[in-house]
């Protein structure tokens, strides 16, 4: 099977938010999307349309809208086209009395009560997945960055790999599911990993390899194009992209701007160093999958394992120092107030420790969570 690869702009820029709708009193989800999607393709046409603009499309569940980007070349200009479609779906929730909520997962409304969007797409997840299909109650922050050749796109999934457990832990942001407190900071991530292709990349040689792989899953049924491997970082060769999806849903447009950032400066560190005939370290896939799951157990708390000779570090000295290297690149990219925004998060706290102080100022009062961060993100700028 041969997969073509297509050349995009190296480190250009395409980013979706999942959000999702929540009654402004009770603070519970609501099956509302389709509505307020259709309304706002009514008024912005163009936003219902592939293309190099903003726009809105719907997801698995219909409490659920997604806010997608055009191709951007900096981070600034990603995080203003997420601005102004966010703004439109205010303009149409506001008098309906619905709020944008922005989070790895909903606190308390249950799982059960959700509807998925009438596609078929949709309900072959349910049918196939069933009882972890129908709980994907979940909302997470993709980055495309763009790759100039194939022969660069899995060695720059495997270089991200290495920094998945600092991505998972900066956004974490579901402590809380169906009124439980499931003891993660991200308990989105652990969620997400059961459908049947999801989860960690498995690790290839060659882009051939991965073509092979992509035709027995094709043969045996398991997808039916390349788009339902869902794997938490991946490449999408219609677009010459790798696309993260590593990250929880973010609360603020400053946070999806500092994880933009350092998604986009990781790849551009990764292209320049095959770019000067360097290679990028590999680490065993059972580390890989011990650091996801510390990241998502402990959050910026986490002690990471770092290399292939299981040496560790706690993860946010390891982020301070990753930060140092790239500022550099960040100058060439415009985006270092943006990067600089991730010791923000590192300082004040990533998503799931603001979910857990509100929760006991309120005594457990998860209602008040859901308020505070849809007021969060209402008064956020990128």
């Amino acid at each position: 099977m041969h997969i073509d690869f297509v050349s995009s702009e190296r480190s250009s820029l395409g980013v979706e938010w999942e959000i999702a709708l929540v009654d402004r009193e009770t603070g519970e989800l609501e099956p509302r999307g389709q509505e307020v999607l259709e309304a706002v393709i009514a008024s912005n046409p163009e936003m219902g349309e592939d293309g190099d603009h903003p726009r809105v499309t719907g997801e698995f569940l219909q409490n659920t809208v997604e806010m997608v980007t055009g191709v951007c070349h900096d981070v600034a200009e990603a995080t203003a086209q997420l601005k102004f479609t966010s703004d439109e779906i205010r303009k149409v929730a506001d008098p309906e009395g619905l709020e944008i909520f922005a989070a790895g997962t909903h606190p308390f409304s249950e799982w059960q009560d959700q509807a998925v969007v009438d596609k078929e797409r949709y309900y072959k997840v349910v049918d196939r997945a069933q009882y972890w299909g129908r709980q994907m109650v979940i909302y997470g922050l993709h980055v495309h960055v763009g790759v100039d050749h194939k022969n660069k796109a899995l060695p720059v999934l495997e270089g991200l790999l290495n920094y998945y457990p600092h991505l998972l832990a900066l956004s974490a942001n579901s402590p809380y599911w169906c009124g439980h407190d499931t003891g993660y900071a991200s308990h989105r991530s652990q969620v997400f990993q059961q459908l049947p292709t999801a989860g960690l990349p498995f690790q290839f040689k060659s882009w051939d390899e991965y073509e092979s792989y992509v035709q027995d899953l094709l043969t045996t049924g398991v997808i039916e194009d390349d788009s339902e491997n869902r794997w938490d970082i991946r490449p999408v060769p219609r677009f010459g992209t790798v696309e993260m999806r590593v990250c929880d849903g973010p609360s603020t447009l400053h946070d999806v701007s500092a994880l933009t950032a350092l998604t986009q400066c990781l790849v551009e560190s990764f292209s320049r160093t095959l770019n000067d005939g360097g290679t990028i370290h590999t680490m065993p896939p059972w580390q890989h999958q011990e650091n996801k799951w510390r990241a998502a157990r402990y959050g910026l708390d986490a002690i990471i394992i770092q290399n292939a000779q299981s040496d560790e570090r706690l993860i946010t000295e390891d982020l301070t120092e990753l930060l140092n290297k790239l500022e550099p690149i960040a100058s060439d990219l415009s985006c270092g107030d943006e990067l600089a925004r991730v010791e923000d998060i590192i300082r004040n706290g990533a998503g799931y420790q603001r979910q857990q102080r509100v929760a006991k100022e309120h005594n457990g009062d998860l209602r008040a969570v859901v308020l505070d961060i849809v007021e969060r993100n209402r008064n956020s700028v990128g």
